[in-house]
């Protein structure tokens, strides 16, 4: 089953085409690579389809029903939809646990008045964190972490949302192996969770190790696609990434 089709979706900035008539099927529940050199149009792509950017032309499928040509980034958790950036988003003058709770107790007047208060909120933020391994900084001002530890945080608040797709965009720039360990561990169990996994990532041995379904991408257009050993093996993907 197909968790999110992406239709001839195109994106320009003025005379640079970004994205050229861009067709992509991810499958639900398994992890999909996207690779390709600077400037090839991924995180492009992961902003249209999380509502960030608008896209000029094309359309998004969701599931079987839901067809969008355009979302907002408000709308992405609606359909199931949340992320991580390149640069870290927390807010800084808080705690690391009041940074979960925002997004543990962020939810619209009827889903309030159901739901449940203080402890257990806290007893999700504990899981969540303890998974990151940050439980123990719980109480640190989020200025005060490491950029490593932030992008730890981060990666806790997109599984606090309880999504079905989670974007992450290059998640081990910057980690010491300790902490890339941690993320690796927290793709895998949202595999094994049924969770549906797009990742952006220059460490061809993460690609091959996390991803199912591996695609290139080249000046905005799909290069290639398939498992990570046979499209990472095609001359033109070492052309075109490698620049060989």
């Amino acid at each position: 089953m197909d968790a999110l089709r992406i239709k001839n979706i195109k994106k320009r900035y003025q005379e640079v085409v970004a994205i050229d008539d861009l067709s992509i099927v991810i499958e639900k529940g398994i992890v999909t690579g996207i690779v390709g050199p600077n400037g090839s149009g991924k995180s492009t792509a992961m902003n249209i389809i999380s509502g960030m950017i608008s896209m000029d032309d094309g359309a998004l499928v969701i599931g079987e029903k839901e067809t969008l040509k355009r979302m907002l980034p408000y709308e992405a958790p609606v359909y199931g939809i949340t992320r991580t950036f390149q640069e870290v988003r927390l807010w800084e003058q808080m705690s690391v646990l009041d940074n979960l709770l925002v997004v543990l107790t962020d939810r619209d007047l009827l889903d309030a008045f159901f739901e449940r208060h203080g402890a257990f909120h806290l007893e999700q933020a504990e899981v969540i964190l303890k998974r990151v391994d940050m439980w123990g900084k719980k109480d640190a001002l989020v200025a005060n972490l490491s950029y490593g530890q932030r992008k730890l945080i981060e990666i806790a608040r997109a599984l606090a949302m309880g999504a079905n797709i989670y974007l992450f965009d290059e998640p081990f720039a910057g980690l010491f192996p300790e902490m890339r360990k941690i993320v690796t561990a927290v793709i895998k169990e949202l595999k094994q969770e049924g969770k549906t996994v797009i990742l952006i990532e220059h460490n061809m041995g993460l690609i091959r190790e996390l991803c199912d379904h591996l695609i290139v991408m080249d000046s905005g257009k799909l290069l290639a696609e398939g498992k990570p050993e046979e499209v990472l093996a095609r001359r033109d993907v070492v052309e075109a990434y490698l620049g060989e």
